[in-house]
This record gives C-alpha cells, structure tokens and sequence, in this order.
C-alpha cells in the first residue's frame, strides 16, 4: 500500500476542510433567505454531491505522484495533467492544472485562513464580554496564538495533520449532533411541525429561490457546505491514502458530503426552525452574526451552549485551517517546486495571515477569497467531465478485486 495515511485520516482530514463555519453561519442565512424549504434543497445538493466527490477523490488516487521519500502529491493539478494527457490533450491539462493551482493557493489564503480564524475571533470576543472584553481591538493577539498552534501541525506535513483531524474531527461532529438532538428532543412536539415546514417550503417560490441562493451562493461560496464537492480541494487529502486501488478512496469520500451537509447542515436547520429562529428579516446577517443567530437558536433549550458552540468554532476554525494549509501548499508546490526552501515559506506566509485575517476587517477579502474557490470549480469540473470514463474503468477493477 503506498500513501501516507489510512482511510479514515484521509476523510477527517477532508472533513476537517468541510464541516466548519458554514454548517453553522451557513445554514443560518440559507434559511433566513429561503425559509425552511432551503433545507430541503440542501440535502438534495448534499446527495449530489456525493457523486462528483466520488469522482474526483478516485481520479485524485489514480494520478497522484509519490516522490522517493514515499511523499505523495496529488489532487486536480496532477489529474488535470497527466489525465488529459491520456486522451490526447496535454496543453489544456497542463493550462487547468496551473489555473487550479493558483486559485487553491489564493482560496487557502483567504476562506481557508483568514476568514476562519476572523470568524473564530469575533465570536470568541462576543462570548467574553464584546466591546468590553480584555480582547476587544486584540484581535492580533488571538491571531498570533492560532498562528503558533497551526504552525506546529503543518510543519509535519499530511501524516501530522491526520494525526489532529483523526481526533478533532469526530470529537466536534459528535458535540455538535448531540446538542442539536437534545435541542429538537426537549421539543418533540414540533418535529412533525419542523418537516411539514421543511417539505411545504421547498415547492415554494421562495423555498426554491432561497434554496439556491442558500445552497449555492452560501455553501459554496463559504466552501464550507459538502458541496466542495465539484471544487477539487478534497480530492488532495484523498489523494494521500494508503490503497492499491483508486476507486476504494472514492468510496470513502462519498461519506463526506452525507456527514457534512445531510447530517450535520440539516441538524443545524431543524433547531433554527423548532427554535423559532427562522426570520426573513436576518437575510442580510453577515456569517459572524448568524453564528450569533444560531448559538441563541442553542440558547434558548441549553443555557450554557454558547461557550461549548465557541469552542466547536474555534475547532472548527482550527482544523479547517489545517487541512486548507496542505491544499495551498500542493498547489504551492505544484507551481514552484518541491524543495524544502518552498515548502517553509508558504507555511511561513500562512501563519503570517492567521495573524491579519484575525486583526483585519475583512469584507472585500473574503469575497476575493470565495472568488478564489469558487473558481477552482471550473478547471476541476473540465477534467473529470473528460476523465469520467476513467473512473467507471476504476471502480469495475475495485469491485471485480471485491468479488474475487
């Protein structure tokens, strides 16, 4: 088996990148905008997207390099490339790969950094008092601590970052379920309430509307629903695995957009809704104060919730942090070499804007930022139209490997 990590380090690693801010802020605008229905449409989008995770995670495998030390490195650059060069189209691979890797540097920047840790601050200074918290106007503070703590973990590489996500990630998921139970438990009464809300809303004009808007301009753009799913970043944690056979990854990627957005989005929409917290008029919140809107929505069943849904945030911010590092730095080192002197200076420049996206207000850089992700969706989707085949090749090797 080459690679660097088992099955299950390689889904928290991508989960980590995932379930994150936008299952919590996210879904609060979703249904803000859309009402109830939204949700309905976000776990359709959930359910397709495991289909283009399974794709991309298997493609991420089949042509990903392991150099001499055993290290791998893959994701869309490498299938891009060596992929299209297979059919005959090596200048438009070759053009994709470097256009995926420029955006996913700049994405790991920005909504995979910056925004993340800035998020994680406000809602740190909120719950210690706001304007009059020791940290209020420190924000450089809190950034110099996450810095130093992500930097610890991305000096290892993928096999460090495992080692985190292994932990972190079902640890946060398990919290995060069980208080959105205990919130819809103590109001079982409203539970049919809640699905004939989400149901009738959906066939609405604003449920379907909303629900766009909800699943595509709020989960993509936030990168943060499992509907990275079609974006690439994921199949670059993937690509790491240890397995002789392609297809078995893609199977496990599957998983991701059903935890992230079926199970963890959907638990977050039905507090909102039995909680009352559904409202049009929060349409406009920006994520910092539907975090808010959703930690009340806890609130208002479990007194004490906000501290425990701060320090999920701040998990959550830290791990997605992580796991974004290694998919900027691929990129990075697909576009500048493999040598250690570059390696250490983008994890250099990534803690350095752990520091600035904590301290700055950051309104035009994040929408650069989703700009950036949003964007790699483009080469990404080009290449496994094309390479699709190459799976269906894959998966019938994988399966007839089972059967035998």
């Amino acid at each position: 088996h080459e690679g660097e990590v088992s099955h299950f380090q390689a889904l928290t690693a991508a989960l980590s990148a995932t379930v994150g801010l936008g299952n919590i802020a996210g879904v609060a605008i979703a249904v803000s905008i859309g009402g109830a229905g939204a949700t309905f449409w976000m776990i359709i989008a959930g359910l397709l997207g495991m289909a283009s995770k399974f794709v991309e995670c298997t493609l991420g495998v089949k042509y990903r390099d392991i150099d001499e030390n055993g290290v791998v490195y893959g994701g869309p650059m490498y299938y891009l490339t060596k992929g299209l060069k297979s059919n005959g189209l090596e200048k438009l691979g070759r053009v994709l790969a470097v256009m995926f890797a420029i955006f996913v540097v700049g994405g790991s920047f920005g909504g995979g950094n910056m925004f993340q840790v800035n998020q994680a601050f406000q809602l740190v200074e909120s719950i210690t008092g706001g304007e009059a918290s020791f940290l209020h106007q420190k924000g450089w503070l809190f950034g110099v601590v996450m810095a130093v703590l992500v930097g610890i973990v991305i000096i290892g590489g993928i096999k460090k970052i495992a080692k985190v996500t292994d932990k972190i990630v079902p640890f946060m998921v398990v919290i995060y379920v069980t208080a959105s139970l205990f919130v819809i438990f103590s109001n079982l009464g409203m539970i049919g309430d809640a699905f004939a809300q989400i149901f009738n809303g959906a066939f609405s004009p604003e449920g379907v509307a909303g629900g766009v808007i909800g699943v595509l301009v709020q989960g993509f753009r936030r990168a943060a629903f499992s509907n990275e799913a079609g974006i690439g970043s994921a199949s670059i944690a993937h690509s790491a695995v240890k397995t002789k056979y392609a297809a078995s990854e893609g199977l496990v990627a599957l998983l991701e957009p059903f935890i992230d957005t079926v199970v963890v989005c959907t638990m977050t929409a039905l507090v909102l809704i039995i909680t009352g917290y559904v409202d049009p008029s929060n349409s406009s919140l920006n994520s910092s104060e539907a975090i808010l809107l959703t930690s009340g929505a806890f609130e208002s069943a479990i007194s004490w919730f906000p501290y425990v849904l701060t320090i999920a945030v701040v998990l959550f911010a830290f791990s997605t942090m992580i796991s974004w590092s290694y998919y900027g730095f691929q990129g990075w080192a697909y576009l500048f070499g493999r040598s250690r002197k570059m390696e250490y200076t983008y994890k250099l420049i990534f803690c350095f804007f752990v520091i600035i996206g904590s301290a700055a207000s950051l309104g035009s850089v994040i929408d650069f930022s989703d700009a950036m992700i949003f964007a790699m969706m483009v080469p990404n989707m080009i290449g496994i139209v094309i390479l699709a085949p190459k799976v269906k090749k894959e998966l019938d090797k994988y399966l007839s490997a089972i059967k035998k």
